[in-house]
């Protein structure tokens, strides 16, 4: 059976004009002997809607009451599309997460797959329908509706393409992955094959065209990635192993940045690792999302640690210090919300000096502070 998972974003379904746009799409991939099955974000903007209504009516909502809320998004998108390839003679049926029962962890909002139950993919699949899923979300052992945080619809179309042995392609508003975004550098260059190495470092930190987590999960399972646009028939970006394959490995692939995060710093804190240790074992605990890490002994043998996170896990960190200031009062924190990341990314550089060098003197030449 030759299976491949599709999945389109919310600016691919954002209007019922789109859907009908996608459904054709579908269709000519049904057309050419595929097996197909649909993964879809909410409609458009309707995500970040349901957060602001929640946020009209608590400043801190309930997680558990905010994957109850958000979770309604996709089951707008993935009627809609089913309603769309019916009309047109082809048999379709839509799941949520929990009818199919996507397992996760418990962590609302910040879920992690656990694994997929396809016992009902596997029987729609043999009525030759076509299945049109849910992303973003799944469900505990408990029954509990969750979400897979930001992007966690592309996470969800590689976990299904490794449950069913599928090839996956992710289809969004972009034409596949460029040297650098190119609403930020005009003449940034489509690349034809990436490794799954330099796009998970490229995702992670801020390339919103495919989510760090699903290639970090198609890396595993070696599941090549096809990353195109919805709307052209431009030729897309292949996601796999080794990227372009040249005898000399390119120097560097891409660079990326991010504007989304923020920098914290804790003063005065007991100078061994045991507090290392804690502070971020309690950031894991929470599933916030530590990126770099510095240190710095005082005279006084205190310690000080600054590390980056998402600002959306500010809250977090806010928790854990509150409850240290608790215990001793000397600790002091400050954040750094003005802040900028930028990666130069390429796997050529393991065997190049004077990369940083020259990042560095561009950084000066324009009086960029690091």
């Amino acid at each position: 059976m030759k299976i491949v998972v599709q999945k389109y974003g919310g600016s691919s379904v954002a209007t019922t004009d789109k859907i009908k746009e996608v459904a054709k799409k579908v269709i000519k991939k049904k057309e050419e002997g595929y097996h197909v099955v649909v993964i879809l974000s909410a409609m458009g903007k309707t995500t970040d809607h349901l957060i602001s209504l929640a946020k009209d009516i608590s400043d801190n909502p309930d997680p558990r009451e905010m994957d109850m809320l958000l979770t309604t998004g996709e089951q707008v998108s993935i009627a809609l599309l089913s309603m769309a390839l019916n009309e047109k003679g082809y048999l379709a049926v839509s799941f949520t997460g929990s009818q199919l029962n996507i397992q996760t962890t418990a962590m609302h909002q910040k879920a992690r797959i656990k694994d997929i139950e396809i016992s009902k993919l596997q029987k729609s699949l043999k009525e030759d329908k076509i299945i049109v899923v849910a992303g973003f979300q799944g469900v505990t052992e408990d029954n509990e509706y969750t979400t897979l945080g930001r992007g966690g619809s592309d996470t969800s179309a590689v976990a299904l393409a490794a449950k069913l042995g599928a090839s996956c392609e992710i289809y969004t508003d972009v034409d596949g992955i460029y040297t650098m975004d190119p609403r930020k550098l005009k003449n940034a260059k489509k690349i034809n094959k990436i490794s799954y190495e330099e796009m998970m470092e490229i995702a992670s930190l801020g390339a919103g065209v495919i989510h760090y987590r699903a290639v970090e999960m198609a890396q595993k399972y070696e599941i090549p990635i096809y990353i195109a646009s919805t709307f052209s028939d431009k030729k897309g970006t292949i996601i796999m192993n080794g990227g372009e394959n040249l005898m000399e490995e390119t120097l560097i692939t891409g660079m990326a940045s991010s504007l989304e995060d923020i920098q914290v710093t804790l003063l005065n804190l007991t100078s061994c690792t045991g507090s290392l240790y804690r502070l971020f074992g309690e950031l894991a605990q929470q599933e916030a999302n530590v990126d770099m890490i510095s240190q710095m002994l005082t005279e006084d043998n205190k310690m000080n640690v600054s590390f980056t996170i998402p600002k959306t896990d500010l809250h977090i960190a806010e928790g854990i210090v509150d409850k240290w200031r608790k215990e001793d009062k000397s600790i002091q924190w400050e954040v750094s919300t003005d802040i900028a990341k930028i990666s130069v990314v390429g796997i050529g550089m393991r065997s190049h000096s004077g990369v940083a060098a020259k990042v560095f003197e561009l950084m000066a030449e324009n009086n960029i502070e690091i």
